[in-house]
């Protein structure tokens, strides 16, 4: 019998995924049970996730009795349209690629483990900005296991493969071995495993980097001869810029975002300058959320003008907005 997973239930697990606090698992966690459709195909998955809820509650008071000194990883605030981590093997040009799509500064140098610490910047698009963050390498001996939350937390992954050493082939098999012995994965499409509510899926694009350097087609051959990677991929030379127009235009795509303008009662034009963003599918109630709980709690409906109805149309607020759509909120 198919589970038939509601819109408010993914809603509840997209922001499960990225909790990064025992206490934000937890609420999650019991908002995701609320809303699972009650049948024979959901059985599983509802015992799974009362046991996740079990072991969370246990979690949060072990935190408390031990005075909220346990770590809860690495936190970095969320900002701009989506978060996307690089991450990759040694030398194999987070920092570089950093740096090139963003006016970060971090540290490069031609010798491994450079960056120690996660470094964020803000990779500026039209009139949106996307948050990137540059981690530290990843190998078959150094792993810093905080960065599991980071990844299991963003919308996309950059797994990043020098192709400019013979070495970067076996780096790029070193990630993914470590990865694959952990509950953090990457993929197609995030999600988590309907079977296993811990397994987390965070969506990757295989980035082939140093693509202008000699021999560079003779390891992508060997690579793809020898590593199977169920990822989209694309070429790039991040100390050059070449490719990374495409680079930033698929990180869009893959973010699948779309931004809304809001607009007063009182005022002829919409504020174009910081529009709203969110995921492909919300709707006007999610807009009155994002400007402030009372408003959504408040909502009657809105006008809207774009490009799927007609201009000012009065819209409840399930109506799902579309990109670049002005928005006239009334309470």
């Amino acid at each position: 019998m198919p589970a038939n997973l509601t819109a408010q239930y993914h809603k509840a697990e997209e922001q499960y995924r990225q909790a990064q606090t025992p206490e934000d698992e937890l609420r999650c966690l019991e908002l995701m049970l609320r809303e699972i459709p009650k049948h024979k195909g959901t059985d599983k998955l509802q015992a799974e996730l009362k046991h996740k809820i079990s072991r969370a509650k246990e979690e949060v008071e072990q935190s408390k009795k031990s005075g909220g000194k346990k770590s809860a990883g690495i936190k970095i605030p969320r900002q701009g349209a989506g978060r996307v981590v690089i991450i990759g093997g040694p030398n194999s040009g987070k920092s570089q690629l950093l740096a090139s799509l963003t006016r970060a500064a971090p540290e490069i140098a031609p010798y491994p483990f450079t960056t120690r610490e996660v470094q964020p910047g803000m990779m500026a698009w039209e009139d949106i900005s996307v948050q990137l963050l540059d981690t530290p390498p990843i190998t078959v001996d150094v792993f810093d296991t905080n960065l599991l939350g980071i990844i299991r937390g963003s919308d996309l992954v950059l797994l990043l493969v020098d192709l400019g050493d013979d070495d970067g082939i076996d780096q790029l098999q070193q990630v993914l071995d470590r990865l694959g012995g952990t509950k953090t994965r990457l993929a197609r499409e995030s999600s988590l495993d309907e079977e296993d509510i811990g397994l987390s899926y965070t969506q990757a694009i295989l980035v082939l980097n140093k693509i202008d350097l000699p021999e560079a087609a003779d390891r992508l051959a060997l690579l793809r001869e020898f590593i199977k990677v169920d990822l989209p991929e694309i070429q790039i030379s991040a100390l050059e810029k070449t490719g990374l127009a495409e680079l930033t235009s698929l990180v869009i795509e893959k973010l699948d975002i779309v931004r809304v303008y809001t607009k007063l009662p009182n005022k002829k034009e919409a504020d174009y300058d910081k529009p709203f963003t969110l995921r492909r599918g919300g709707t006007l109630l999610d807009v009155a959320e994002m400007v402030h709980r009372d408003i959504a709690e408040n909502f009657k409906y809105a006008r809207v003008w774009g490009s799927g109805v007609i201009g000012g149309s009065q819209l409840k607020g399930d109506y799902v907005v579309h990109d670049k759509d002005v928005v006239e909120i009334h309470v």
